[in-house]
């Protein structure tokens, strides 16, 4: 059974920001950086589990796991799993702090709920 994708507003983003960043200097990596993001989502689809947890302290960030995008190690998926979904929350550049902005993602939805 294949997980449903669901890509928050974010992710659009993030993809768009990483890939302009990446064609700066090569727009043929900046197309593959795209496709080998959107083949990982589909290999999440049908084995969630491949990513790891994360080691977050904050609990906001409890059962986030992360895969790194095929071909761009450098490139972090971060995503949630329920029963039927996986929930793509950002993709980042490991090199940014990454519990910080996770973190104040999923504050600002808490506080949006509330």
């Amino acid at each position: 059974m294949a997980y449903r994708i669901k890509k928050r507003p974010q992710v659009i983003r993030d993809l768009i920001e990483l890939a302009t960043y990446i064609a700066e200097n090569n727009l043929e990596a900046s197309e593959q950086f795209l496709r080998a993001a959107e083949e990982t989502f589909q290999q999440l689809a049908k084995l969630p589990m491949m990513g790891k947890i994360c080691q977050f302290k904050n609990p906001l960030l409890t059962n986030i796991r992360q895969q790194a995008v095929k071909g761009f190690r450098r490139y972090l998926i971060f995503y949630r799993l329920s029963e039927s979904e996986i929930e793509i929350v950002r993709v980042l550049h490991g090199s940014r702090d990454l519990e910080a902005i996770l973190e104040n993602d999923l504050t600002e939805d808490e506080n949006e709920l509330s």
